[in-house]
């Protein structure tokens, strides 16, 4: 017999033990007589045929405190819990691309189930910070306005910031399918069905799905596979990045997995703190973004976006707050240049890009800083120029913001699905600062 049957053999155990389900309090499960650890998964069958997942989140003493992937309706005291295998396999392959599923790898598009040729484990340890490559390759998204004003390097985690209804998933949509990254994972974390139906339809398109890959897991989906969703996204990621591919993750929203977190710690007694989010979750954030970035240097890189939902445009919220102190920069979307429609509605201003400057030329650097200067200037001054208030001559820097401004306006405003390359949103900001054009003072070095 081979010996490694044998050792399998060997290795089975006696017997399994079976606990039973005890109590329910809205979606927390409390079960006994499980030899469980946190984090592991377990299966509750109902006496009716009913089959739930659940995920071992807390204890206390012999009771072990579950929550469910799945709706619970129709279970019943005394249900049985069977322990589940320590670890799930997801398959991971170029099959998954132009796919759409759920937090457990299940199709989503009513497509059969995905098969490859590998599969990996949900949990993996973090890569050492000492063997990352450093950001020093621009990667193009093929919007004029980040490619230009908001460099981004391979490897590079942002902030999108947005209030409802200012056009992030349009952009999320934009970067998707204009960007060279050899592919896209997009994580639709706690967002509306029906936005992830349009997302996909609408705003990805056939052409973008193709080199993309969606996990899903809707609002009303459980706040356990809405994590799980989340953490399906940065290991398959991470499989990607390890086999030398650049990977874009657009991940929608931070704010969802945050609030997901907070729903199961408050469930479990976790006291909250900053308006409601218990202390879990700002140690979950970090957690979550240091696994993507650049690999070793035999491997590729994941730059990520994460949407960050600004509650009231109030860009101190707990959460947006401890995600600019985690990431790479942050990219602000203003409702007031949405309502007057202009698209992308990215506020130049309050945006930042702190690896702009180690992926491009000190020419590009100081174009940009002129652009931010002039623009700004003329915003500050705007209401004075449309009462009147303002003679012109009496200040040449503020005269030359007026004349510029609808040169630089233009170059703000991009249609949908309007495609931008790097080299030529660089050359178009360079143009406007001609060799007779009077030098603007510049401001400091990001």
């Amino acid at each position: 017999m081979n010996g490694s049957l044998i050792e399998a053999i060997r290795q089975l155990p006696v017997a399994r033990t079976h606990g039973r389900l005890k109590r329910m309090s809205g979606l927390l499960l409390e079960a006994t007589g499980c030899h469980l650890a946190t984090g592991d998964r377990c299966l509750i069958q109902g006496s009716n045929g009913l089959n739930v997942e659940a995920e071992v989140i807390g204890f206390s003493g012999e009771r072990h405190f579950l929550m469910p992937l799945t709706s619970p309706t129709g279970l019943r005291p005394s249900d049985r819990v069977k322990p589940l295998s320590d670890d799930c396999d997801i398959p991971v392959g170029d099959e998954l691309l132009g796919r759409v599923l759920n937090g457990l790898g299940q199709p989503l598009d009513g497509k059969p189930a995905v098969t490859t040729k590998e599969n990996i484990q949900l949990h993996a340890e973090p890569i050492n910070p000492l063997q990352r490559r450093p950001i020093n390759e621009p990667l193009d998204v093929g919007v004029r306005t980040i490619n230009g004003l908001l460099t981004i390097g391979k490897g590079q985690r942002l902030g999108l910031f947005a209030g409802s209804g200012v056009g992030k998933s349009v952009l999320l949509g934009m970067m998707t399918r204009n960007t060279t990254a050899d592919l896209t994972i997009v994580g639709m974390i706690g967002e509306r069905g029906r936005e992830v139906k349009e997302f996909i339809e609408q705003t990805l398109g056939q052409g973008g799905l193709e080199r993309s890959l969606v996990i899903a897991a809707p609002a009303d989906s459980s706040p356990v596979m809405r994590l799980r969703a989340a953490q399906l996204c940065h290991r398959i990621a991470e499989y990607f990045r390890d086999q030398g591919r650049d990977v874009l993750l657009l991940m929608d929203s931070l704010t969802r997995y945050a609030q997901a977190q907070r729903e199961i710690a408050l469930s479990v007694g976790e006291p909250p703190t900053s308006k409601g989010y218990p202390p879990s979750v700002f140690s979950l954030i970090p957690k979550l973004v240091e696994r993507a970035g650049n690999g070793s240097q035999e491997s590729g890189s994941i730059t990520a976006f994460y949407t960050v939902l600004t509650e009231g445009d109030d860009q101190q919220d707990p959460v947006a707050d401890a995600a600019r102190s985690v990431l790479d920069g942050h990219i602000v979307l203003s409702r007031e240049l949405a309502d007057s429609g202009h698209y992308p509605a990215i506020d130049i201003g309050a945006s930042i890009s702190r690896s702009m400057p180690a992926v491009t030329s000190e020419q590009h650097r100081q174009c940009m800083q002129q652009f931010k200067h002039v623009y700004t200037r003329y915003l500050h001054l705007k209401d004075l120029i449309a009462i009147g208030a303002y003679q012109k001559g009496s200040d040449p820097e503020l005269d030359q913001a007026m004349e510029l401004h609808p040169l630089l306006q233009g170059y703000l405003r991009q249609g949908m699905y309007e495609q931008v390359d790097s080299q030529s949103s660089i050359a178009q900001l360079l143009s406007i600062w001609s060799p007779e054009q009077a030098p603007v003072p510049s401001t400091t070095s990001n």
